[in-house]
């Protein structure tokens, strides 16, 4: 059989889907397709059922088992949004589920899969990484022979992500230039490949993976699926250290592109698609779009569509998002600074060295006693970008002593 996948398998998973999960909309941003003078389209996978497009897949997959591996159950493993998939699947078609966690996961979503899967689904938390849950799920499946869904390596999984695709061909009459779409394990770029290139071979598809896990683009890179040994997993949607096999053969065939986006330039996307859109995007619902300045010269005049993958952005993340994108756009400083040892030197600092917009969002001493005497921790604020060379320009010809923990990642990490 080939690695690829055929149009009329993508096909038959949009008959099996069809009134299972929501056709969801494409619709023209205005304010995007202004800024970057093309026709920007954005696919809300935001808006189904269980907002994001893992649906398709897990439903996919599990509508195609045998009676009998239907009556013995299904298993699977994840933290986030196929978890839900698969819970909201069992619940449809009245199968027993049983969906291995972290014990990290927050309790948001542990609380929707249950609320998705109901009592046809038992959520079992174990370990403290998806690869120790992964570990366990396998393990469970192989002692109570029951069937493992796989969040992306598997071309049910792969046929049903790709109906997203289908319906973006069936929704547009303007013939389609570009297709940005996140990848994580490869699912959903492998499938809405597979359909566009065989519907519009000239249709550039442009994979968009977050700077922190770069799993596939390294894979293409090297010619063979790698595994990363070190991911930042914020863009937890994306963010796999291993993609996989028959994902990474489809898509170093059809992909034109793989753009790697910085997580803090994901999280200021967010945040502009909350602001203008109302929009409330998770990090990797957002990857698509962020990845669009890197093409800003190649789009223009061009019909684009943005796959915008899912929502599950739990609220409690918002100060670390926006965090992020402060440190990002050069907006937010953090320095240990070790003032004169004489009365007014802090006001001195405040007065002459501080400039007009610029605002202290942090002030610790590092040392609990006398700490009139230690340096302190000082984190600044600023409105402008290049108000940051003004700031050093003040602090030097004060004398000021001062490190930038900005610019020191061991130091950096340790005090934030």
């Amino acid at each position: 059989m080939s690695d690829l996948i055929e149009l009329k398998e993508i096909e038959s998973a949009y008959k099996r889907l069809k009134g299972m999960v929501t056709h969801t909309s494409l619709t023209r941003n205005n304010n995007l397709s202004e800024e970057y003078q093309a026709n920007i389209y954005l696919k809300r996978e935001d808006l189904q059922i269980v907002r994001s497009y893992k649906l398709r897949g897990a439903y996919n997959l599990i509508s195609s088992l045998t009676p009998d591996q239907l009556k013995s159950g299904v298993v699977c493993a994840s933290a986030g949004n196929h978890a839900q998939g698969v819970a909201y699947s069992c619940n449809l078609l009245k199968i027993q589920g049983k969906i291995f966690m972290p014990t990290t996961t927050p309790k948001q979503k542990v609380s929707q899969v249950k609320l998705f899967g109901r009592e046809f689904v038992e959520v079992i938390l174990t370990g403290d990484t998806f690869d120790d849950a992964y570990f366990e799920s396998m393990k469970y499946c192989k002692d109570h022979g029951m069937v493992f869904i796989h969040p992306f390596e598997d071309r049910k999984v792969i046929e049903g992500q790709g109906t997203v695709a289908m319906e973006i061909m069936e929704d547009i009459d303007a013939k389609i230039d570009y297709v940005f779409v996140p990848i994580g394990g490869g699912g959903l770029s492998a499938g809405v490949s597979s359909y566009i290139k065989a519907k519009s071979p000239d249709t550039k598809i442009i994979g968009a993976e977050p700077l922190g896990a770069p799993s596939m683009s390294e894979s293409i890179k090297q010619g063979h699926v790698v595994t990363l040994q070190q991911i930042d997993k914020f863009v937890d949607g994306a963010a796999v250290k291993r993609v996989g096999e028959l994902n990474f053969n489809i898509c170093k065939k059809l992909l034109d592109d793989i753009v790697v986006v910085p997580e803090g330039k994901v999280c200021s996307f967010i945040i502009k698609l909350y602001n203008e859109e109302a929009i409330v995007a998770e990090p990797a619902g957002a990857l698509s779009i962020s990845a669009l300045d890197y093409y800003r010269e190649q789009i223009k005049g061009k019909n684009v569509v943005c796959i915008v993958s899912g929502s599950n952005n739990d609220i409690a993340r918002m100060g670390e998002i926006k965090e992020r994108s402060l440190l990002y756009e050069g907006l937010k400083h953090y320095f240990i600074v070790t003032f004169p040892q004489r009365a007014g030197a802090l006001r001195e600092f405040l007065d002459e060295v501080l400039g007009p917009n610029d605002d202290i969002t942090r002030f610790e001493y590092t040392k609990k006693n006398i700490k009139e005497e230690g340096p302190a921790f000082v984190g600044i604020e600023l409105k402008h970008r290049e108000d940051y060379t003004q700031l050093i320009e003040r602090m030097n010809k004060k004398n000021i002593s001062y490190i930038e923990l900005n610019k020191d990642p061991n130091l950096f990490n340790y005090f934030l």
